[in-house]
């Protein structure tokens, strides 16, 4: 049920600069999309009345992520810390009681762990609930500092820790619950007391604690959720997590992965039972896989639609294309987008499509490029074959009937009509229509020359001979003479 009284606060104004790049943070991707839209997506099922997203960096990027997630967004600018940014969004939340407010690079966040936060911090009328988790390693984190069993007295950062607090192995996930109208007295009083200048929630944290109000600690029931987004090695990390995830649920679903840490599968990807996925496939965007099909290894599918029993052999790539049932492709076959291969298509090893539409039944089996290209049922397309489908200024069609036999290393010129049951003699360039049942042959006719191939190693073999012989030097060369006067002064000298 929606909540009326909820609102989601996301925080993504931060340039993120321990990634050394020149894109925001929260629009570097992880588990398939943009950091700040697996947050917004971990928060939807909450129901809140007003979602919020405070931008700063590259604002309009951001911004153009999370509208068609139907989130707000609110400048801040300059920034002047996490308090400040709440803020900035104070307007903006109308007359929200309760605000969940978190990092935009946390995006590993489940809605469930959302939702007992929420639950909790309802149950004890708190001022505050932190989002905490317990790590091995906490270094690099917030310490969760307990004055009881359930009450929170202050969130130690690490700069600050003394020596008893860095044993603290229970982190501050950046995560909060608020009630509002606590919050606002709050940050009311917290002063930029720092190196930074800033104004830090985690310092009305510790006012809403020194007054009395109850503030809380929730632990997230995996740590890894509370992961952010640091460094190039914490993306890293987090797509893994993503990737594990979503490969774990296809095979609670009946699939079977092969070498599962080696296959890449994007969130929205599905595949039905029994289907076989092996090493180092890569499943991206929207594609759906049908059931008992078989993805050899690294294969690409992005956006692609497969039908059942449909094989992919090693090393194709299929791109916003449709494969019907029993199709079959590959090994090395490249499927661009806007094709469609109907029931029992097959192409083989080297085979390229682009916008083009194969019947049912009909084969490409190797070496062949159809661009615009629309085939009917039960036609082969022989080795070599290609459509020439761009003249230098326009694509243009090429439309194949049934039953029709394209002979091997065949040049089909575009634009061009082929008619039912026609046949193509290997070789030919064909430049204009070919009727139905006809046969289409553009070739040099050939003549055999007999003797010809004996003569010419003749011809060969004597101008080779002649050749040698001319550089041998002659016994009035200058050459012989020069030795000659050689030996005649040694002559000379020795008389």
């Amino acid at each position: 049920m929606p909540a009326n009284d909820l609102a989601i606060v996301v925080l993504a104004a931060g340039k993120g600069t321990r990634l050394k790049s020149s894109l925001a943070k929260v629009l570097h991707r992880a588990g398939g999309r943009p950091l700040v839209e697996q947050v917004l997506r971990a928060c939807a099922p909450l129901g809140a009345k007003r979602t919020v997203v405070v931008v700063g960096h590259q604002a309009e990027q951001v911004t153009a992520v999370i509208e068609p997630l139907e989130a707000a967004s609110v400048l801040q600018h300059p920034q002047h810390g996490t308090g400040h940014a709440m803020q900035v969004a104070r307007r903006a939340l109308g007359n929200s009681k309760l605000a969940i407010v978190l990092p935009g690079d946390a995006p590993l966040i489940r809605a469930g762990t959302l939702r007992a936060m929420v639950a909790a911090h309802r149950a004890a009328s708190a001022a505050a609930t932190v989002l905490s988790a317990v790590v091995n390693d906490p270094r690099g984190y917030g310490r969760i500092v307990r004055k009881s069993e359930t009450q929170v007295g202050a969130i130690a950062e690490e700069s600050q820790l003394t020596e008893e607090q860095r044993d603290i192995n229970e982190i501050n996930s950046s995560i909060y619950c608020f009630s509002l109208d606590k919050l606002w007295a709050a940050l009311a009083q917290v002063k930029p007391n720092n190196k930074h200048r800033e104004i830090y929630l985690t310092d009305a944290i510790g006012v809403l604690a020194s007054k009395g109000e109850n503030v809380l600690a929730q632990v997230a029931p995996d740590p890894r959720e509370v992961l952010g987004c640091n460094t190039r090695a914490d993306l890293a990390e987090v797509d893994r997590i993503f990737r594990e995830w979503k490969r774990n649920a296809l095979m609670n679903d009946g699939v079977t992965i092969q070498l599962p840490e080696t296959v890449m599968i994007d969130p929205e990807v599905t595949a039905g039972e029994d289907t076989v996925i092996e090493p180092g496939v890569q499943l991206l965007g929207k594609t759906k896989i049908g059931a008992r099909c078989v993805i050899r290894a690294s294969s690409v599918l992005a956006d692609a639609i497969l039908g059942d029993d449909v094989i992919v052999e090693p090393h194709c790539v299929v791109a916003k294309s449709r494969l019907d049932d029993g199709v079959s492709i590959g090994p090395f076959a490249r499927v661009r987008p806007d094709c469609h291969l109907k029931a029992n298509v097959h192409i083989g090893n080297f085979v390229e499509l682009k916008k083009t539409v194969l019947g049912e039944g009909t084969k490409a089996g190797h070496l062949t490029y159809l661009g615009d290209a629309k085939i009917g049922a039960k036609s082969n397309v022989g080795a070599g074959t290609i459509t020439c489908n761009y003249d230098g200024f326009a694509k243009n069609p090429t439309t194949i009937g049934s039953r029709v036999f394209i002979g091997s290393n065949s040049a089909l010129v575009a634009p061009l009509r082929v008619g039912d049951g026609a046949y193509i003699a290997a070789g030919s360039t064909i430049t204009e229509n070919v009727p139905a049942e006809g046969l289409g042959i553009a070739r040099g006719r050939q003549s055999n020359k007999p003797g010809w191939a004996a003569k010419k190693r003749r011809e060969l073999t004597a101008a080779k001979a002649g050749s040698n012989s001319s550089r041998k030097p002659s016994r009035g060369s200058k050459s012989h003479r020069t030795r000659s006067a050689r030996k005649s002064g040694k002559k000379a000298r020795r008389r």
